[in-house]
């Protein structure tokens, strides 16, 4: 190579290399723009280095032909031409990189996150190594031609400060040109990151403000694709919960609204009910009918379990009962129609749901009952201070289909005593001793207030209730229907 006029070899790699340049584009489309583009800035370091070594393997071809290029300059030529490809090649995929995250942020596409990780430290560690071995080689290389050319120094008559200032600025310029790529790729590398980490940080932004209009586009195959696609699917998820509880708060909505809005108003007797979703929805039921022969009937009822489907297990005996009462049949018939139909609806799908049906005559002072699994309501004789359960035999509803159930009656009741009707929420509620609250706790709580109103009687009992369970949840639906008898 110290043969060859610096014109002729400079001349040749100026023309390789524009050669290179004239290709480069459509070459470039074909081998890396087509391809998708989480593997395009691979490709583009991989495309750029080839293409230095293609324009270095021409230039070794032609000076060998034509100037008879020594094998040892033609091995050093083609590892310069590794270095600028390896280094120009890296600035170039970083672009490339850049370039693919603006894309996919202005067309706002998402990609799947990449099946192959490759790790941000695994790459920046093997680049880091590879450009240590380059600058380490291509300074030994330099040295050694100096050294080499420091031991000529005397045949030519070059003053020795001279030589040494020389090799040192020789030395100098190449450290700093090398530098000057390293710091270049680092500056690149940065830019990158940062439009990564924004791009990342906005969104996650958005979602603690509750937009989840925009997600994460995966433009890397790194560590920034896994986020941005696990932050991806975190948002969808949160968007389907969003639209789950939505859809569950129109459901409470529409529940709440099955439930009467207010107690009817009949002389004799005053009435509250009340009831109270462990969930958005819940199971529990209670409801006031005029029935046929002109009494009063109350209904409490419980489905099995909770949620959604105990809701869409109420709605149903709700309607079904509805469109019984307004028919004639004493109570007794009604629970055994509605246990028909609702068996048929429920058959081997294990949902049940009990019920109590009160009926009341207050001119007569007589009550009827049908209990269908439920708890046993409570009647308070405030005179004799002393409590009656309103018991007796009946399977739940939807249990079995052919089932006829019992009308149970009772006569005669002392003035301001109270009825209490309700579900197992309340005497099963536990506080976070795993303690029970209980039959006994409920007739106290009946008993200190048994003299005031029915709509105090039950917020005492729910009070009470709360003050027992403390810090611990409602695991249960709860219902409560307080009739006092005037």
């Amino acid at each position: 190579m110290e043969t060859l006029p610096p014109v002729h070899l400079g001349a040749s790699i100026l023309v390789a290399f524009l050669t290179a340049l004239a290709v480069r584009r459509p070459l470039e489309h074909r081998f890396v723009v087509s391809k998708p583009r989480v593997a395009q800035p691979k490709r583009q370091f991989y495309f750029d280095i080839a293409m230095c070594l293609a324009a270095g393997s021409v230039v070794l071809i032609y000076n060998t032909v034509a100037y008879g290029f020594p094998v040892p300059s033609g091995i050093t030529l083609l590892f310069g031409c590794t270095v600028v490809g390896f280094f120009l090649g890296l600035d170039m995929a970083l672009a490339r990189e850049r370039k693919v995250i603006h894309e996919a942020l202005a067309e706002d596409s998402v990609l799947p996150p990449p099946k192959r990780l490759y790790s941000m430290t695994r790459k920046f560690s093997l680049v880091a190594f590879t450009a240590t071995i380059f600058l380490s080689l291509v300074l030994g290389l330099v040295l050694a031609r100096d050294v080499v050319w420091l031991a000529k120094i005397e045949q030519s008559g070059m003053p020795v400060m001279q030589a040494q200032l020389s090799v040192m600025g020789e030395v100098f310029f190449v450290m700093a040109v090398l530098l000057a790529e390293v710091a270049n790729l680092i500056i690149s590398y940065s830019k990158n990151l940062k439009l990564l980490f924004e791009n990342e940080t906005s969104v996650l932004e958005r979602v603690t403000q509750g937009d989840l209009s925009r997600l994460v586009p995966v433009a890397t195959n790194d560590e920034f694709g896994v986020i941005a696609g696990h932050t991806n699917t975190m948002i969808d998820g949160l968007r389907h919960r969003i639209q789950l509880i939505t859809a569950l708060k129109l459901a409470e909505e529409v529940q709440q609204n099955l439930l009467p809005g207010e107690a009817p108003s009949i002389p004799g007797l005053d009435i509250a009910g009340i009831s109270h979703y462990c969930d958005e929805t819940g199971g529990d039921y209670y409801d006031y009918f005029r029935l046929s022969n002109g009494d009063l009937g109350v209904v409490v009822a419980d489905a099995s379990e909770h949620g959604v489907s105990a809701a869409l297990l109420m709605t149903t005996v709700r309607a079904q009962l509805r469109q019984r009462v307004a028919m004639e049949g004493d109570i007794a018939r009604i629970v055994s129609d509605v246990n028909q139909e609702l068996a048929r609806d429920v058959e081997d799908s294990g949902r049940f749901m009990t019920m109590f049906f009160l009926e009341i005559e207050p001119e007569t002072k007589t009550m009827h009952w049908v209990r269908a699994g439920h708890e046993p309501a409570i009647l308070y004789n405030a005179l004799e201070d002393s409590f009656l359960e309103l018991a007796g035999e009946g399977m739940a509803l939807g249990v079995v289909e052919d089932l006829e159930f019992q009308k149970y009656t009772h006569t005669g009741w002392a003035p301001r005593s109270v009825v209490v009707v309700s579900t197992d929420g309340i005497r099963e509620a536990q506080n976070d001793k795993g303690e029970m609250f209980g039959l006994d706790r409920l007739r106290e709580s009946i008993c200190k207030h048994a003299a005031e109103s029915a709509e105090t009687i039950q917020n005492t009992i729910i009070e009470d209730l709360k003050i027992f369970q403390g810090e611990a949840p409602q695991e249960d639906d709860i219902t409560l229907v307080v009739v006092k008898l005037l």
